[in-house]
């Protein structure tokens, strides 16, 4: 189970990586950013095959974009200097509480 859920959280890391990307690459017009992008968000496609193999979709989708949507809130908050109102601070954790719940309660598959 720790297999899978590093898995997961590889995923999570490189589709990450490729959103923050997403605006270096300028519409995709820059070559280099581009295709590391393209490669974080295919290695994150192939990483998530391992993970929906051990538990339900349900729970491994809201996992990966909840996690997913919390980083990226607070990356693009350093990197981009974009700001948040605390009312969006305060969604972005109650996201990370209930991908926290969702996984307490997660049956294993196998």
């Amino acid at each position: 189970m720790l297999k899978t859920y590093l898995f997961l959280i590889g995923a999570i890391f490189c589709e990450v990586a490729g959103t923050m990307l997403l605006p270096v690459s300028q519409n995709f017009t820059k070559l280099i950013p581009t295709s590391f992008l393209a490669i974080f968000y295919l290695t994150a496609f192939y990483l998530l095959t391992f993970v929906v193999n051990k538990l339900p979709i349900a729970i491994v989708y809201a996992t990966w974009s909840g996690l997913g949507i919390f980083t990226v809130g607070i990356l693009g908050y350093i990197f981009f200097k974009q700001t948040l109102a605390w009312q969006a601070i305060l969604g972005l954790f109650l996201i990370v509480i209930g991908v926290v719940l969702v996984n307490s309660f997660t049956i294993k598959l196998n």
